[in-house]
C-alpha cells in the first residue's frame, strides 16, 4: 500500500466525506431530507484546514452492491471542525445537498478513469473521514458531475 499523500491548501481540490450505506440506510434517510449540515469527522491536521466556502463531496460507501456507491453529492463547508460534547464526536458544518439517485455518479464508473485511478478513496477506502481530492482530481470530476449552484461549468 502507497504512503498517504501530504493534504495542502495548495493541491486541495475538495474534501470527500464518506458514509457507509450498509451501516445506516443512508439513502432513505437523504429521500427524506437532502441536505446536510453536519458530517462526523476525525481530528487531524486536515480537519484543521477545513475551512468555510472549500468544496466537499459525499461518497456513500458500502459492499453490498445494492445501491450505485459513488458520488452521491456536493457542496461547500461551512464553517470550521469542532468537537460537539453533546453528540460526542467531532463534526464539521455544511452546505451540501445529496441528489437524488439518478444524478449519483457510481464508483465503477469513476474507476474505470484512468485520470481518476489514484483518488485516495479508491487507495484508502477504510480512512477515517475527511479524505480529500486534488485540484487536478477534482477538475477531472467536474465532467462526472451535475451542474448546478454548487459546480459551477
Amino acid at each position: 500500500m502507497s504512503p498517504a499523500r501530504k493534504v495542502e491548501l495548495a493541491n486541495l481540490g475538495a474534501w470527500l466525506l464518506k458514509g457507509n450505506a450498509d451501516r445506516r440506510d443512508l439513502a432513505a434517510r437523504f429521500e427524506r431530507d437532502p441536505l446536510v449540515e453536519t458530517w462526523g469527522v476525525q481530528p487531524s491536521y486536515r480537519t484543521a484546514m477545513m475551512a468555510a466556502g472549500q468544496p466537499v463531496l459525499f461518497w456513500g460507501s458500502g459492499s453490498r452492491h445494492r445501491l450505485p456507491y459513488g458520488i452521491w453529492g456536493l457542496g461547500e463547508v461551512a464553517g470550521p471542525a469542532a468537537y460537539h460534547p453533546e453528540a460526542g464526536r467531532w463534526l464539521v458544518p455544511l452546505n451540501l445537498v445529496i441528489w437524488d439517485r439518478g444524478s449519483w455518479v457510481p464508483r465503477t464508473e469513476l474507476r474505470s478513469d484512468p485520470l481518476l485511478a489514484g483518488l485516495e478513496v479508491f487507495r484508502q477506502p477504510q480512512a477515517a473521514n475527511p479524505s480529500y481530492v486534488t485540484a487536478a482530481e477534482f477538475e477531472v470530476l467536474r465532467d462526472y458531475l451535475k451542474p448546478g449552484p454548487t459546480c459551477p461549468r
